[in-house]
């Protein structure tokens, strides 16, 4: 591309989504991630008054870190209903553009509870990368036709790069997860070796069964068996 062909307003859109990306640095907390990207993206996208990201998770969509009670509803109204600028955006199309969420019949049930709470225009974005579908990014206005070109090209943009510092974040959590898990289990197996003058295998095989016995998950019963066992040495309750 030649200089010509740069205008003077990309180039500023470039600095300003350049200076927002470097903010989306991911937190092993899923939430604090969710959080950053729900404030750059207010003060970002035009026409943004609220935002909310829908993560997807086991098929099911949660509502993380909504910049109000407000977005809060409006995602749970989304999920209880089944329809909506958020749930097409995660699993029929990549973005969805309203400006008047009430006379908009692909919606119904969805637009007419979105106008009783003051929203006119909503604009939702998957968030996806080459490998993992995360969920949607929804920005709401109480202003009619709020959401112009401009908005879904600056949005877009920005949800590229917040998925990717999201799926980061997950990422992070996932392995801290199983490192806790591991932690905890190998401590379960230690206690009932020394308890029981059993081996390694024979204490893991243990765990398994009080795991079947009780349906209760295998961390779960070794975080159980920790917890006591530390509770009993410390006194506590």
């Amino acid at each position: 591309m030649t200089d010509e062909l740069i205008r003077p307003a990309d180039l500023e859109l470039a600095d300003a989504l350049s200076a927002v990306v470097r903010t989306l640095e991911p937190e092993p907390d899923v939430g604090q991630t969710v959080g950053n990207i729900v404030a750059a993206v207010a003060a970002t996208v035009p026409g943004t008054e609220d935002a909310g990201v829908s993560l997807l998770d086991s098929g099911a969509l949660r509502t993380v870190a909504p910049s109000s009670e407000r977005v809060a509803r409006l995602d749970e109204l989304q999920h209880e209903l089944g329809e909506g600028p958020c749930v097409d955006a995660v699993f029929a199309g990549t973005v969805y553009r309203t400006g008047d969420i009430r006379a908009d019949d692909r919606w119904p049930k969805f637009g007419a509870a979105a106008a009783e709470l003051g929203i006119s225009s909503m604009l939702a974005i998957r968030l996806f990368t080459g490998k993992t579908l995360l969920g949607a990014l929804n920005l709401f206005s109480s202003e009619p036709d709020a959401f112009d070109e401009s908005a879904v090209h600056v949005g877009s943009l920005f949800a590229a790069h917040a998925a990717v510092a999201l799926a980061g974040s997950r990422a992070q959590e996932q392995l801290r997860s199983a490192l806790e898990t591991r932690d905890v289990i190998s401590m379960a197996k230690g206690i009932l070796m020394e308890r029981h003058r059993v081996t390694d295998d024979q204490a893991f095989t243990l765990l398994v069964r009080a795991s079947q016995n009780s349906n209760r998950k295998l961390h779960d019963v070794a975080d159980w068996l920790v917890r006591g066992t530390n509770n009993a040495v410390t006194g506590s309750d």
